[in-house]
C-alpha cells in the first residue's frame, strides 16, 4: 500500500541501533557478563531483572515479562506508535522515513502546522491576561473554583468576541490563510468570506502525547450556544484516538498507576484543581477501543467514571465493549457511577478530594458490572433469557485476548444461568497456538525454533530441512520460513528476525520463544539445535511410515511404496532413540 515504510529500511535501521546504547540513554545499564542489566522502567522492582543482549538487540524483563527490539522499546517507553518510533530512530540516525509510493500512509502534520496552533493558544491565553473578554472569563473561572496554576497548567484562554480576531493576528498571507482553514482555526462560508471558528468561549487547547497543540475545546462562558464546541477532525486531530488530558496527567508522574476516565475537559480541569491529577476526557465522542488501547499502554489501571443515570450506563457500556479487543494480562478496567444529576466536576467540590478517591478506590470491577448490565437486559428465571444471556454473553467474551479474563467471566456465566461449562475446544490443526511455549511442554519444534531464533547462525546446520515441506507438523512452516529468511539476510539478528513478523500471527509465538531460556553453554548450542531437529525429523519419518501401513491394510502397497516403507524401516532403526527435550 503506498504510504508504507519500506520492509528494507526497517530492517537497516534496526542493523545501525545499538539496543544497549538507546535504552542506556533512558535507563541507565551495567554491564552483567555478556549482557547488560537495570532495574525495569516497565514495573516497580528493587533487584534488577531487565536485560538487555547486545549479541540478539534484544531486551527482556524476568520480572514483569516486557520484551523486544529497539522499535517495541521506543513504543513502550515513550508510548509512540510504530510509525513515531520509526521516526525517532531514524532521526537518530539522521535519515528520512522513506515511504513507498512516495506519499504518506495517511495526512500527516507539518512542523509550522504545529507552530500555527501553538501561536493560536498563545494568544488566546493573552487574551484572558489582556484582552476585552479577560475580565468575564476571569471572573467565570473564579466562579467554577480555578487557580491561576491551573489555568496556566491546561493553557487556558479565551477567544474574543470578534468575527476575524485570529485572522488579522496570524493570516498575513494565502498560504497562512489557507493553512488556518485545512486546520480548522478559521472557517468560509459559501461566498467564500472567511472568519474565526472560535469565537467568545474560553478555549482548552488539546495536546498530543509529545505536548503539542493539535486541537482545541471551547465553552461559553455565559448563556450562549451551544455550550461546547470542539475543533472538528484535520490533519493533525482525529478524535477518536484523543484523550484530553494526558500529556498534562504524564508530567506528573514518570509512570500512570492508573487513569480516571470522565466524560467533559472540565471535570479533568476541576479534579486536577483539587489535586487528583491522573483523569483524562475524551472529545466529544464515546471512549473508543482506541482510546482503551491507548490507555492500557500508559497504565494498568483504568477507572471509568459516568453518571448514574441511564445516558451515563449506557456510555459505561460502550466503553467496556469497545474496550474488551484491550483487555490483556495485567491490566484492569473499573466503573464508578456518580448520583443523577452529578459529574465529577460538581462531585468533587461538594465532597472534597478525600471522598471522591474513594468513591475510586470502590468501583465496581469489570466482573461486577459485565454482569448486572447483562442480567438487566435478561431475565434468567426462564430458559429464553438464559439463552438469550449465554449468547451475547459468549460473543462478547470471545472479543477478549486475555485467558484469564475469558476464563474468569466465562466461569461466572455458565454459573449463573447453571450449566456446566464445556471445554476448552482444542485448537484447529496446524494452528500456532499448538506450539506455544509453556514450562511443561517444550517439544523439539518450540525448542528448534527458539534456538533457531535466538542464534540465527544455526540456518545452516540443517540444510535438508526442506525435505519436510508439507509434512503434517504443527509449526513446520514457521521453522522453514525462519530458516529462508536468515539465509536470504545473512548478518540477521534476533531483533530484525521478530520485526519481520511483527504484523503476522506468528508474532506473539516468536516474542515468546524469543525469552526462552535453553540454558546451553554456548559449545552446546549447535549440537543441541542438530539433535532437536534430528528428534523433528524422526517424528515426520514414523509419521510417513504409519500412514504406508495404514495404506497397506486397505489394499497393496505400489512398489514404490513398498520401498519406501522399507527405507523408513532401516532409518528408523539406524536413528538413535530419542525423547523430546524438557
Amino acid at each position: 500500500m503506498a504510504g508504507q515504510i519500506p520492509r528494507q529500511f526497517i530492517d537497516d535501521l534496526l542493523a545501525r541501533t545499538d539496543i544497549v546504547e538507546l535504552i542506556d540513554q533512558r535507563v541507565p545499564l551495567k554491564k552483567k557478563g555478556r549482557n547488560h542489566s537495570a532495574c525495569c522502567p516497565f514495573h516497580n522492582e528493587k533487584t534488577p531483572s531487565f536485560t538487555v543482549s547486545q549479541d540478539k538487540q534484544f531486551y527482556h524483563c524476568f520480572g514483569c515479562g516486557a520484551h523486544g527490539n529497539a522499535i517495541t522499546f521506543l513504543m513502550e517507553y515513550e508510548q509512540l506508535e510504530f510509525p513515531e518510533a520509526i521516526e525517532e530512530l531514524a532521526a537518530m540516525h539522521h535519515l528520512e522515513v522513506p515511504r513507498e509510493g512516495g506519499g504518506p500512509a495517511r495526512p500527516t502534520g507539518q512542523a509550522d502546522d504545529y507552530q500555527l496552533m501553538q501561536k493560536a493558544s498563545t494568544l488566546w491565553q493573552q487574551q484572558l491576561q489582556q484582552g476585552p473578554a479577560s475580565a468575564e472569563a476571569q471572573a467565570y473561572l473564579k466562579r467554577r473554583g480555578l487557580s491561576p496554576a491551573t489555568v496556566q497548567k491546561f493553557g487556558i484562554g479565551v477567544a474574543p468576541d470578534s468575527w476575524d480576531f485570529l485572522l488579522r493576528q496570524l493570516g498575513s498571507d494565502k498560504k497562512t490563510r489557507d493553512q488556518l482553514f485545512e486546520l480548522k482555526l478559521t472557517n468560509r462560508n459559501d461566498q467564500g468570506r472567511e472568519y474565526d471558528f472560535f469565537r467568545h468561549r474560553l478555549m482548552f487547547p488539546i495536546r498530543d502525547r509529545r505536548g503539542r497543540v493539535i486541537a482545541f475545546g471551547g465553552r461559553v462562558f455565559d448563556d450562549g450556544t451551544p455550550k461546547y464546541l470542539n475543533s472538528p477532525e484535520t490533519r493533525l486531530f482525529h478524535k477518536g484516538r484523543e484523550l484530553y488530558g494526558l500529556f498534562e496527567a504524564r508530567q506528573q508522574q514518570e509512570r500512570l498507576d492508573q487513569v480516571l476516565v470522565v466524560e467533559g475537559y472540565m471535570d479533568v480541569v476541576a479534579l486536577s484543581e483539587q489535586g487528583i491529577d491522573f483523569a483524562v476526557a475524551s472529545l466529544g465522542t464515546a471512549t473508543t477501543s482506541d482510546h482503551m488501547q491507548t490507555l492500557f499502554r500508559y497504565c494498568r489501571s483504568v477507572v471509568c467514571c459516568y453518571d448514574g443515570d441511564r445516558a451515563g450506563r449506557d456510555a459505561a457500556w460502550r466503553a467496556l465493549q469497545n474496550a474488551l479487543p484491550q483487555l490483556k494480562d495485567g491490566v484492569e478496567l473499573k466503573f464508578v457511577f456518580l448520583p443523577d444529576g452529578e459529574d465529577p466536576d460538581s462531585m468533587v467540590q461538594q465532597e472534597g478530594k478525600t471522598a471522591f478517591l474513594q468513591r475510586i478506590a470502590n468501583a465496581s470491577s469489570l466482573q461486577q458490572y459485565f454482569f448486572e448490565h447483562l442480567l438487566s437486559l435478561h431475565d434468567v428465571r426462564s430458559d429464553a433469557g438464559k439463552s438469550a444471556l449465554l449468547a451475547e454473553g459468549k460473543a462478547l467474551l470471545g472479543q477478549i485476548p486475555s485467558e484469564f479474563y475469558r476464563e474468569q467471566l466465562s466461569d461466572k456465566l455458565h454459573n449463573l444461568i447453571g450449566k456446566a461449562k464445556a471445554p476448552t475446544a482444542a485448537p484447529a490443526k496446524g494452528s500456532s497456538a499448538r506450539f506455544l511455549p509453556k514450562a511443561q511442554a517444550m517439544t523439539p519444534m518450540r525448542r528448534a525454533i527458539a534456538l533457531l531464533l535466538q542464534y540465527p547462525m544455526l540456518a545452516n546446520a540443517i540444510v535438508q530441512a526442506r525435505d519436510l515441506a508439507g509434512a503434517s507438523l504443527p509449526g513446520i512452516e514457521l521453522l522453514l520460513a525462519l530458516q529462508q529468511k536468515i539465509i536470504d539476510s545473512p548478518g540477521i539478528r534476533t531483533a530484525q528476525l521478530l520485526e519481520h513478523w511483527r504484523d503476522s500471527p506468528e508474532y506473539t509465538i516468536l516474542n515468546k520463544l524469543a525469552v526462552w531460556d535453553p540454558q546451553l553453554e554456548p559449545e552446546q548450542i549447535e549440537p543441541e539445535f542438530i539433535d532437536t531437529f534430528a528428534a523433528i525429523e524422526d517424528q515426520y519419518l514414523q509419521q510417513r511410515l504409519e500412514a504406508l501401513e495404514r495404506t497397506a491394510k486397505l489394499q497393496k502397497l505400489t512398489p514404490a511404496e513398498q520401498q519406501e516403507y522399507l527405507l523408513l524401516l532401516t532409518a528408523l532403526k539406524s536413528r538413535k532413540p530419542r525423547t523430546a527435550p524438557s
